[in-house]
């Protein structure tokens, strides 16, 4: 757990963990803390992150709590933070992706494209390190379409290491929600610890521990 009040909760939820039930019935986020928090009614998810993205993930413990942060979220007010491990490196330092989503289905596969006819899609992206044919970015998405960090790097040259879909090749994703803060009052602020499995690449990038 990252944050807790009366109104929110927010966990560091692992890699892998589908946010919500699906049709295969895997152990999810939403169940787990239902059942740990024991409530008759929520709580409630007030986002959501790919089963295979690790990070800071809110919930509502309340239904006025629930409208206020959607609120936020729905007029781009929350800050989100992702950090990501990238195979290359983007030709500049910083800058922002508005790149229009699409959905394209081929068979049971499908992707997030980017094509004139699709979703409004913005992403600000700059370079915190590199290292090892690699590039640590972060992310700071403006509007929240499905896949959107994932394809808008596919679309900078720059797949996120571990991610078959967009050309990033095999393994784990290595892509974390980092951080989330909400301007109500009182704030809500939560910071995500660095998976396992992305510690090694974004050490060869520069991070450290400390």
């Amino acid at each position: 757990m990252l944050f807790q009040d009366r109104r929110f909760l927010v966990i560091d939820k692992p890699a892998g963990m589908p946010a919500h039930a699906n049709r295969r019935g895997a152990p999810n986020a939403e169940d787990t803390v239902q059942a740990w928090l024991g409530a008759k009614a929520g709580p409630w998810l007030v986002h959501r992150l790919d089963a295979d993205t690790a990070g800071c993930l809110l919930f509502a413990l309340r239904r006025s709590a629930l409208r206020a942060a959607q609120a936020e979220f729905a007029a781009g007010r929350a800050a989100k933070t992702y950090w990501a491990v990238v195979r290359g490196r983007p030709e500049a330092e910083h800058g922002t992706i508005g790149a229009p989503l699409a959905r394209e289905q081929t068979g049971r596969l499908w992707r997030m494209a980017v094509r004139p006819d699709g979703e409004p899609a913005v992403t600000e992206w700059r370079v915190l390190g590199l290292g090892n044919g690699a590039a640590w970015l972060e992310l700071r998405p403006r509007t929240g379409r499905t896949h959107q960090l994932r394809a808008h790097c596919a679309a900078l040259g720059c797949p996120v290491l571990g991610d078959a879909v967009y050309g990033g090749g095999p393994g784990p994703l290595h892509l974390l929600a980092r951080a989330l803060r909400l301007a109500l009052e009182p704030p809500v602020e939560a910071t995500a610890s660095v998976p396992a499995h992305m510690q090694a690449a974004l050490a060869a990038c520069g991070w450290s521990w400390a």
